[in-house]
């Protein structure tokens, strides 16, 4: 099982780099034998995308193959979204829309969204509402919010009571998207979800 951890904010050192760490540390606690990979977008390392991606040897296919055979080869995703006045960042807009059915589709996803303050909501209805249509991603029902994320998940002892439900709560979640992912594996395998004549959602 190999889940990837999709830290989708543009800073460098971000608090959101932070919080996909913790997370990808807890998978490999909850489940010695799962594989994490990250894919930290800190300096917004893909360029706006263009129809070029689809030529193989074109710069922006050479830029697009790293993250694109990490995707591949995941079974589940960890999107790490940060608010960004009231909206996702747009390197990680720019990363689902390289991203397709053959990297991401009928394979599950959690969303962890990630606020300064008591904010975040806005991120998971974003990536709830698009992102997924046509790449057939799929959002669990449970997501995270991380809010006044520079007061918890810091070190290995919670820092209140607040932080020890947090981390309560990540681990629910994590734990489900493991399941998710399991789960999935097979309806994949059975060549259903490959269908010529219904490439892209209505």
């Amino acid at each position: 099982m190999q889940i990837a951890v999709v830290v989708g904010s543009h800073r460098k050192a971000s608090e959101s780099s932070r919080v996909g760490d913790f997370i990808a540390k807890n998978l490999v606690r909850l489940d010695s034998a799962v594989g994490v990979d990250t894919i930290d977008l800190s300096g917004n390392p893909l360029p706006l995308w263009d129809e070029s991606v689809w030529q193989g040897d074109s710069p922006l296919a050479m830029q697009w193959k790293p993250y694109r055979d990490c995707m591949r080869k995941a079974d589940g995703f960890v999107i790490v979204a940060p608010e960004w006045a009231g909206m996702v960042p747009p390197g990680l807009k720019n990363l689902l829309l390289f991203a397709g059915p053959k990297e991401v589709g009928h394979k599950p996803a959690l969303i962890v969204a990630v606020s300064a303050s008591r904010g975040g909501s806005y991120p998971v209805n974003e990536l709830r509402t698009s992102g997924y249509k046509n790449s057939r991603l799929l959002y669990i029902p449970e997501h995270v919010l991380v809010q006044d994320v520079a007061d918890v998940l810091a070190g290995e002892t919670p820092a209140g009571e607040r932080d020890a439900w947090l981390r309560k709560r990540i681990d629910f979640a994590l734990t489900m998207l493991l399941a998710y992912a399991k789960a999935l594996v097979p309806i994949r395998a059975s060549g259903i979800t490959e269908h010529a004549d219904f490439p892209y959602g209505m």
